[in-house]
């Protein structure tokens, strides 16, 4: 279905045809509601009892300490859980291996199994001991990824460091996350970091031959617990209109987006403007198949400012426009009786990115409760977690006690009302972050070739991070983060119902499923795009956990304001996943493709 939005155009004897601007919106398998007719729904933000603080007090604001303490930390609190999940995979090995518990205590040529800390010695990975011993002069630009043939899988406890080989480890490391699907590692790759344990023996070289990995896997799952009473856990894991899942007109669905870049006044801004109207209920039409009263709240995943941008050609000021040498020499001409105080030039400063969002955010506000998350491109700490924004930088909206500046990364427990009176209330927990762990996880792996495999190599990344029971393992090796003394915060303690990661270049999304017992642990996680370059507002179903698309775009112009050629407004429908991920998959994930100007259902 597509709706039309006229753009009401300035008084004009031309003859132009008016530009209409298009909000695609996702096909469901329920008749169509009157979105006037249905009162705006609601979610209420719970506490989030047993779960890690990202917000970083006074008290503990220090850095003099060693980052060693974090790799003793995560070694400490998730060897027990690896150790229970690799004594349960190769209880029936022939052979029957030993556990070592630590490294230097390996028997040569005797089968057994060690618990450690992955280090990937890589060449083209950062190391500050170069940085510091090279000589002054221009250091050379970053590679993209830090993969290459020459790369080392090492695994390290508090005893000593053993080099991995096999053919299962030369397997993670030359071969991209398409070939890799299928592999009894179950992973996409590896990074340093992780957790896990070790199954081989010692050769007489002193490498470790590894035939099998084993991870923590996935953390308990409170909402597992609160639904066991119930009679079927309504999950969206098929797309058949006939499934027990099928959505309603009274689910609640929370919206995620990330990356606005708010920026000057641009023809960009018409995508943004379509947003809130859409969001506020002003754009939607009466046949709209997913009523604008049932999305409860708003998520902003990082980036939500425009950053600088810098070009050899010319510099940029700090609205993020770019200028040639000349055009600067010309603005600095004109405005040269403004001079500089004290060094300070402030002709490169403009407040309409910031007062630009905060009005986006009042008039936001004003509907339904706003998270904010800071990104990496947005005027905060560089370092994880990053602390939330200063609520007084956002204006009147700062007042409303459903505005939330959030840490990056941040948990969001809610609870909306279930649509079956005889039913408890739908209790779902967010684990949300502006995608810093997964896209510096990514710089660990080849590069793939196609946007479609970047994304699966991506979920592949995410759900990976769900079994090693750590969202950043990177950190502090490649990702900055805080030297925390006696705990790690990115250590996952329980398994989120939704996995939302910012920062992305394409739309993805995967519902991943674990077997403990005779219970069933799910997590949907969704790979958010920049708006900006997109124009895609991603909506989650909290009682099925589906997962739709809209998208806002303007005839003749992308998300960023370049003119493009629209040769068909017609909505095609996308295949969606047959199957959920299951631990052991057999065939790889159905990647939509996010070029698509239709929205999706998922």
């Amino acid at each position: 279905m597509t709706i039309d939005f006229d753009l009401l155009p300035e008084p004009s004897t031309s003859k132009e045809p008016v530009k209409r601007a298009v909000t695609t919106i996702i096909p469901t398998t329920s008749d169509s509601k009157s979105a006037s007719s249905s009162k705006k729904t609601s979610s209420t933000s719970t506490d989030l009892p047993n779960l890690p603080s990202f917000r970083i007090d006074k008290a503990h604001r220090s850095y003099k300490h060693q980052y060693s303490n974090i790799y003793f930390v995560r070694l400490r609190i998730l060897r027990q859980y690896v150790e229970e999940s690799a004594k349960k995979r190769w209880a029936d090995v022939p052979g029957n291996p030993l556990y070592v518990p630590r490294v230097l205590e390996i028997v040569k040529t005797k089968l057994c199994w060690i618990v450690g800390t992955v280090y990937m010695d890589m060449p083209l990975k950062p190391n500050i001991l170069e940085d510091i011993s090279r000589e002054h002069g221009l250091p050379p630009l970053p590679p993209a990824n830090y993969s290459s043939i020459s790369d080392k899988i090492m695994l390290e406890d508090e005893s000593g460091r053993i080099l991995l080989q096999g053919d299962l480890i030369q397997t993670l490391i030359n071969e991209d996350s398409a070939e890799r699907t299928g592999t009894n590692a179950n992973v996409s790759g590896l990074v340093t970091g992780v957790i896990l344990a070790a199954l081989g023996k010692e050769t007489q070289n002193g490498e470790f031959e590894v035939v099998d990995l084993c991870y923590g896997g996935m953390p308990p799952q409170p909402s597992l617990e609160a639904s066991k009473d119930e009679d079927e856990m309504d999950v969206d894991n098929q797309p058949d209109a006939s499934s027990s899942s099928e959505e309603k007109d009274t689910d609640t669905w929370i919206a995620f987006v990330s990356g606005l870049s708010i920026n000057e006044p641009s023809p960009a801004d018409v995508s943004t403007q379509l947003l809130i109207e859409y969001l506020s209920g002003e754009a939607a039409g009466l046949d709209d198949q997913v009523s604008t009263s049932r999305i409860s709240r708003l998520v902003i995943a990082g980036d939500s400012l425009a950053s600088m941008v810098v070009t050899g050609k010319g510099e940029a000021d700090a609205d993020g426009i770019k200028r040639s040498i000349k055009e600067k020499k010309e603005m600095v001409g004109t405005k040269i009786a403004r001079g500089r105080k004290y060094g300070y030039d402030s002709t490169t400063f403009s407040p309409h990115p910031t007062r630009a969002l905060s009005a986006h955010l009042l008039d936001l506000g004003r509907v339904m409760p706003v998270h904010i998350l800071p990104g990496e491109h947005d005027p905060a700490g560089t370092i994880l977690p990053q602390q939330p924004f200063p609520r007084g930088m956002f204006g009147d909206v700062s007042a409303f006690p459903t505005f939330s500046s959030e840490t990056n990364p941040t948990w969001v427990r809610l609870s909306a009302p279930s649509p079956s009176p005889s039913k408890q209330d739908i209790t779902r927990t967010f684990l949300v972050h502006s995608g810093q762990p997964v896209n510096d996880m990514f710089k660990y792996l080849p590069s793939p070739a196609s946007s479609s495999t970047r994304v699966r190599a991506k979920l592949d990344l995410a759900e990976s991070s769900l079994r090693w029971r750590h969202i950043a393992p990177t950190a502090p090796d490649t990702l900055w983060c805080h030297p925390y003394f006696d705990r790690d915060p990115f250590i996952l303690e329980q398994t989120p119902d939704i996995y939302a990661i910012g920062g992305q270049e394409s739309f993805g999304t995967r519902l991943v499923e674990e077997f403990e017992d005779e219970d069933i642990k799910r997590c949907r996680i969704v790979l958010l795009p920049s708006f900006a370059k997109t124009g895609t507002l991603v909506l989650v179903n909290m009682r099925t956990l589906g997962v739709k698309t809209v998208k806002f775009a303007v005839k003749g112009m992308t998300g960023d304001g370049q003119d493009v050629e629209i040769a068909d407004e017609t909505v095609k429908k996308e295949e969606p996943e047959a199957e959920p991920r299951m631990r052991s998959p057999d065939s790889p994930d159905s990647i939509p493709d996010s070029s698509n100007p239709a929205s999706q259902m998922y």
